[in-house]
């Protein structure tokens, strides 16, 4: 029996190319989407549900709204997102959600050990492994590891973009035909990428960097 995998998917920059470069090698047939309250779970969940569509794989949503109850910072809450830092342990603490990616990859594993999925794929990135703990290569091994005595199955996690930058992973995405125009990166909850959050902000960056501006003019408010 072939081996197969599933994804958590954003719709941001990070899940959007990982599944659209690892899709065929790890064989993903689910993606797992999570709704704990963020300002942008509409528009992660209508991007993440395209994306689905695109890669014809299956797409579940999950809510956590006990996960709002006990987060605090501006991702969740009514408190502004902060617009004046980039990339530093301040701003990682204004947008932090307890224990994000360990309980979404524990969710995940308990669908890989009752269908028997052979992979967990996570968007893990160069960029937010310096300030985000659980971006970094060290925790995808430890938890990858966990899974090998927390269940039957053994998934193993996988980052594959976790050695790139933003930068890298956009150039990625324009040679392997990844459809940046249906990305949703922005903390907020408009239609639009706000382009002054620092997830937007990495982004564009990153598509500049790559003459990436039609994308600019397609995602980003004017």
């Amino acid at each position: 029996m072939s081996k197969k995998g599933i994804i958590l998917l954003s719709g941001g920059l990070d899940s959007l190319v990982g599944l659209g470069i690892a899709k065929d090698k790890y064989n993903i047939e689910l993606a797992l989407t999570f709704d704990y309250g963020q300002k942008s779970a509409k528009q992660e969940i209508e991007t993440s549900k395209k994306i689905c569509e695109h890669y014809n794989i299956k797409h579940k949503v999950i809510k956590l709204d006990w996960l709002k109850e006990i987060t605090h910072t501006a991702l969740v809450s009514e408190n502004e997102i902060p617009t004046d830092s980039l990339g530093t342990s301040e701003s990682a603490q204004n947008v932090w959600v307890p224990n994000r990616n360990g309980l979404f990859l524990n969710i995940a594993a308990c669908f890989a050990d009752s269908y028997s999925y052979d992979y967990i794929i996570f968007g893990a990135n160069k960029d937010e492994g310096a300030t985000f703990p659980d971006n970094t290569e060290e925790f995808r091994a430890e938890i990858s590891k966990v899974f090998e005595t927390s269940t039957l199955a053994h998934p193993k996690v996988v980052a594959p973009l976790i050695n790139y930058t933003k930068d890298d992973i956009v150039k990625i995405a324009m040679e392997n035909s990844v459809p940046l125009e249906l990305v949703r990166s922005c903390y907020a909850g408009g239609e639009k990428h706000c382009g002054v959050c620092e997830s937007c902000r990495h982004l564009k960056r990153a598509l500049l960097a790559n003459h990436g501006e039609k994308y600019i003019e397609i995602l980003f408010e004017k």
